[in-house]
């Protein structure tokens, strides 16, 4: 029998002052079998830095020509596509080539520079692509706020986040800057 996808519940209240977004989400997170909970809780902070009314889950892991979030506008189109992990230049450029704008979240540590160092020159000359780090210890900090019901509060000023467990008022508050490697016109 094939072991089932976790299912986890988030209410995430956003406060981002940088982008002028008050808003909260109630989320349901599938974490697939072969996705770790670190990895779950990346998604869920890249959907809180580019929070929409139309931004979404995608099948994520389960489909290659999917990323893990994407906004699309009311005509289908792709506005945003948001991948997680270390991405190769040919999946890549198939993503620019389908939306306007393309992010990758890494957080793998050390991996994550690995290939930033092998990828850098060739992703700087790419239009409309953001690339961001998570540092891995922060990452790694966010595993304590993990719960089958979620009860999360975000603050985002000067592209940094405090995230906090609206239930547990003895839960530290995180600071997570997020580094930007990349951002082209």
């Amino acid at each position: 029998m094939a072991i089932k996808a976790a299912i986890y519940k988030v209410k995430l209240a956003i406060s981002d002052c940088d982008r002028n977004y008050f808003q909260s989400h109630e989320l349901t997170l599938s974490c697939h079998p072969s996705e770790t909970e670190s990895r779950m809780m990346v998604r869920l902070l890249a959907f809180a830095l580019y929070a929409s009314d139309e931004l979404t889950f995608t099948k994520g892991l389960c489909a290659d020509d999917e990323p893990d979030l994407w906004n699309k506008n009311l005509s289908g189109e792709i506005e945003q596509w948001i991948s997680l992990g270390q991405i190769d230049e040919k999946q890549l450029r198939k993503s620019l080539g389908r939306s306007k704008q393309v992010i990758i979240v890494t957080y793998n540590g050390h991996k994550s520079s690995l290939w930033w160092e092998k990828n850098q020159s060739k992703y700087q000359q790419l239009n409309h692509l953001q690339i961001i780090n998570i540092n891995a210890d922060e990452v790694a900090a966010m595993l304590d706020l993990v719960s089958r019901n979620m009860d999360l509060q975000v603050t985002i000023q000067d592209s940094i986040l405090w995230l906090s467990d609206s239930k547990n008022i003895d839960s530290q508050t995180l600071i997570i800057e997020p580094e930007v490697w990349l951002r082209s016109k």
